[in-house]
């Protein structure tokens, strides 16, 4: 009696309901990337943004993502034919580019993450800052910042210079008032300046010319300068020199950088706006980034997933029985992963 009331779905309905819930998905993500896109302008408003050159293995992603459109696109049109030996290559290929594309994408967070670009963080350095309240003499020459990096009379210090300056800060990072300072070769090369004083190195311990050793403040600071050393930061979290490398706007206008100075409208930084930066706004720009490329990958790894069933539904030769409808599907949801990468990648081109 149940059997009676059973209709069997032949496999093209199956596959054309399968194909109409692939446009509900792509619809739905479509609006959640809208929404996305449009709180980012709004938050640019009357915040400091940080605009972040990207790094090379993005375009490499978007090669690769490009290119697996094509394949995919090659691997439809052989199914229709019933040429089930390309089928195989060439899903097999588009796979290996989503692959790349996941592996450009990783490659890239690092390069930010090694230039200063976190999820969220401060825009300028606030403890620890060159020049607040120490100074360095490197061979007898006070050390500076030039475009956000450290200079002795002008020329940026790199190579074996600064590979040399952060070992000796290296051993400054964890540095307390209350134990001793060993291992560090002070007064040779390196001679520290508090508050325009010479710092004396004796019984293990830094000095000031008053007779007084450094205190638990003055540890502290001494601590985040020295990591601020190590970790190539200057005025700036990002590295690099501002104009070039990353630019700071506020009110959607780009800020100057003249001798340490932050300019808005050809005019020093407002003490409010100084204050605004240093203490209470962060770089929630780079945060939107990261949000919308990592919500992109995971979608990118849900058609991963979907690339590596359909070639092995091709070896099966399943792909063939169904008409191609089921690689007509996913094509679809990849085509459209691969033109969401481009609009997000002209996004942060040309907005972020």
């Amino acid at each position: 009696m149940k059997k009676e009331f059973q209709t069997p779905i032949d496999p093209e309905s199956n596959q054309a309901a399968k194909k109409n819930l692939v446009w509900v998905t792509v619809f739905s993500i479509t609006m959640m990337f809208a929404g996305f896109t449009s709180a980012y302008f709004v938050s640019m408003g009357g915040n400091f943004w940080v605009k972040v050159s990207l790094p090379m293995a993005f375009y490499y992603s978007t090669a690769a993502i490009v290119l697996s459109s094509l394949t995919l696109w090659l691997a439809h049109r052989a199914a229709k034919r019933n040429e089930l030996g390309q089928v195989k290559a060439f899903v097999g290929i588009t796979l290996f580019l989503g692959l790349t594309f996941a592996y450009f994408q990783f490659r890239g967070y690092a390069n930010l993450v090694d230039r200063g670009a976190m999820l969220n963080t401060w825009i300028i350095v606030n403890d620890g800052r060159y020049g607040d309240y120490f100074e360095v003499k490197v061979d007898g020459q006070f050390m500076d910042i030039v475009n956000n990096r450290y200079a002795l009379d002008g020329v940026p210090l790199e190579g074996e210079e600064l590979a040399e300056l952060k070992t000796f800060f290296s051993k400054l990072v964890h540095a307390k008032f209350d134990s001793d300072i060993t291992d560090i070769d002070y007064g040779k090369k390196y001679r520290i300046f508090y508050k325009g004083e010479p710092l004396a190195y004796l019984q293990n311990k830094l000095q000031r010319p008053s007779g007084d050793f450094l205190g638990p403040l003055e540890m502290d600071r001494l601590n985040f300068l020295a990591r601020n050393i190590v970790d190539d930061r200057a005025d700036f979290f990002i590295k690099g020199e501002l104009g070039k490398d990353f630019n700071i706007y506020y009110q959607r206008k780009p800020l100057e950088y003249k001798g340490r100075q932050l300019y808005y409208n050809n005019q020093p930084l407002s003490t409010n706006l100084n204050n605004k930066l240093l203490r209470g706004n962060k770089d929630t720009s780079t945060a939107y980034m990261y949000i919308l490329t990592v919500l992109h990958l995971l979608h990118v790894i849900a058609g991963i997933i979907m690339l590596t069933i359909l070639f092995r539904k091709s070896f099966s030769g399943r792909i063939m029985q169904n008409n191609a409808l089921a690689l007509q599907s996913g094509g679809i949801f990849w085509h459209f992963l691969g033109g969401l990468w481009i609009f997000l990648l002209l996004f942060l081109v040309f907005i972020h």
